[in-house]
């Protein structure tokens, strides 16, 4: 099996890749298969964070090379690599556009398509081991899968360049100290760690967690008079729903919101 999904307490989802998928996971029939995994969570209103693993040395090394070969000796390499892109740019903007709080359990090396797909988690919990590295330009390639737009924004324009031109390989450790990642946890801990903030980021209110989202993501390329007049709108929208009448009333009440619950 490619992936396994898992419905957990507190509505998280847990999806963990194959040994198999997490070491050549980017390819076409793979990609499929992560679509209708993502498009199925992300439109299911019982599920409020989903939680990303993979198995064993890999979280996600990205696309299988020897299929690349393949496609250039056979003439179809470019219609191969618009394809794969045309697959997974689309679930990258979902995750980032979704009330859904995705959380990454990064077990071992991210590479090439796999750190983007780990660079679009809204949390970033990493083994100490773990590598992190685009590989990209070690294929005469340019970046994709958002990495070129995700990184920037965690560690700053310059490191993030050095990071690509110098073909760098970052430890777990190496993440943190420069902000990719945002905690580093041991092995045994990583997956218990990473749905406890998938529960706790999952208990806020849809609108709380949809539109922060999209607020945070917009702040970065608009004008702050642009940005005044999004929050606006989403905090009106946001007014107007039960959970906000639960938020007031549990605050006069002295109690815990229950968000979304009957």
């Amino acid at each position: 099996m490619t992936f396994t999904v898992q419905h957990l307490e507190n509505n998280v989802a847990l999806v963990t890749l194959s040994a198999e998928s997490s070491r050549n996971a980017l390819s076409l029939e793979l990609m499929k298969s992560m679509s209708d995994i993502f498009d199925n969570l992300l439109n299911d209103s019982s599920v409020r964070s989903i939680v990303m693993t993979g198995t064993g040395r890999f979280f996600c090394s990205g696309a299988n090379i020897d299929s690349f070969a393949t496609a250039i000796d056979d003439g179809t390499i470019g219609e191969m690599v618009s394809e794969l892109t045309s697959i997974f740019h689309p679930i990258l903007l979902k995750i980032r556009a979704s009330d859904k709080v995705f959380v990454v359990a990064i077990n071992g090396a991210a590479a090439g398509g796999g750190l983007g797909l780990a660079l679009c988690a809204d949390y970033r919990v990493c083994d100490p081991n773990a590598k992190l590295a685009a590989a990209f330009f070690s294929l005469g390639l340019s970046p994709d899968g958002g990495a070129t737009w995700l990184l920037p924004r965690l560690v700053g324009t310059q490191k993030a360049k050095r990071f690509f031109f110098n073909n760098e390989i970052w430890t777990g450790k190496m993440a943190l100290d420069y902000g990719a990642v945002d905690e580093l946890a041991d092995s045994e801990d990583l997956l218990l760690r990473a749905i406890e903030v998938a529960e706790r980021w999952g208990q806020w209110s849809e609108s709380s967690r949809k539109y922060t989202k999209q607020l945070i993501d917009a702040s970065t390329s608009t004008f702050m008079e642009t940005q005044l007049e999004f929050e606006k709108l989403l905090i009106t929208n946001s007014s107007l729903t039960p959970d906000f009448a639960e938020g007031v009333s549990s605050f006069l009440d002295k109690r815990k919101p229950n968000f979304g619950e009957e």
